[in-house]
């Protein structure tokens, strides 16, 4: 940074970050967690879990792959429900010296695991399909049936009950995109069922799993995409800080200049954003601290601000290249 910069927040006679902490640093950055979404997720946990002893019982006295396959997604179910639930508990604790912004990010830690396992599941599905075209075996199509039925019941509790919680949530995302394979699952087993049961031909059942390793793959990558957007600060897709500098220039007259805009996410509820911006020598700096922070408020959806309002020493230059970063 220049010498003029640095000689600018030396005779900066205030800059708005103190007011800033009276009007948004006095909550805590625990976020205050939903309620339904642990407890619809510790159900949904519960239920998985349950059937997934059943849908094991069921592939292995029936032969098939398709129910297997979906037992094994239903055990990583369990898992990432489990996590998601253990992610819920523990933002609620409150942040201390060491965790500033709470343990909300856990959530999104546990979320990027989950679609990381989704990958593994897709993989040995693939792989005991690979061996079971290559190596038919005897499917009993009728345990097979009533199996695959009862968990296209169950599957489709879990969901609705998942579709009561919060869907901006990236743990109840990837927990929905978890059974949203296990019902394509279920289908897939049920019509497998029935193929066998009409005509005999096993091979429909290998060929369903790869069908639905490949739904599960792309669940999994939309999973970690986003949480690893998330993990690695990238600014919200809805934030631009060109917008932002543009935006702020043309509704807030006393701005010269807006630089150094940071933007980033504890959760998607949670979007952050610092910046700096540049007023005259006679201006007023409150005003203009809460002008920008109600602007970014209404036009940007960003509650949790850290701003800094200087003023230009009179015959400094403003740095037009600063402040229009791309």
């Amino acid at each position: 940074m220049s010498s003029n910069h640095d000689k600018t927040h030396a005779e900066s006679e205030f800059h708005s970050h103190d007011s800033h902490h009276k009007h948004h640093h006095d909550h805590s950055h625990s976020p205050k967690v939903d309620e339904t979404n642990r407890n619809r997720v510790g159900i949904a946990a519960l239920l998985t879990g349950l059937f997934m002893l059943v849908e094991v019982a069921g592939g292995y006295i029936s032969g098939s792959l398709a129910l297997l396959a979906d037992a094994g997604h239903m055990l990583t179910d369990f898992a990432a429900l489990g996590m998601a639930w253990a992610a819920f508990k523990l933002a609620k604790r409150p942040a201390n010296w060491r965790h500033t912004f709470g343990f909300d990010r856990f959530s999104i830690l546990i979320a990027f695991v989950n679609g990381l396992t989704l990958f593994v599941v897709a993989a040995l599905i693939v792989k005991e399909a690979i061996e079971r075209l290559h190596t038919p075996g005897e499917v009993l199509a009728g345990p097979m049936l009533y199996v695959a039925i009862a968990g296209l019941i169950v599957n489709l509790l879990v969901f609705w009950i998942l579709r009561g919680a919060d869907q901006h949530n990236l743990n109840i995302r990837g927990a929905i995109l978890h059974v949203l394979g296990d019902l394509l699952g279920s289908v897939a087993a049920i019509i497998a069922a029935i193929v066998i049961f009409q005509t005999g031909w096993t091979p429909i059942d290998p060929i369903l799993s790869v069908f639905v390793a490949l739904i599960i793959l792309r669940s999994a990558w939309v999973l970690v995409k986003d949480s690893a957007y998330i993990l690695l600060e990238a600014a919200p897709e809805h934030i631009d800080r060109r917008a932002i500098i543009e935006d702020l220039l043309a509704h807030i007259p006393d701005i010269l200049a807006v630089e150094h805009i940071h933007a980033w996410s504890i959760t998607p509820e949670r979007p952050m954003l610092t910046l700096e911006a540049f007023v005259g020598p006679n201006t007023r700096i409150e005003p203009v601290s809460q002008a920008i922070k109600t602007r970014l408020k209404e036009k940007f959806e960003v509650e949790h601000v850290t701003i800094q309002v200087m003023r230009r020493v009179e015959g400094e230059a403003l740095n037009p290249a600063n402040s229009c970063v791309p």
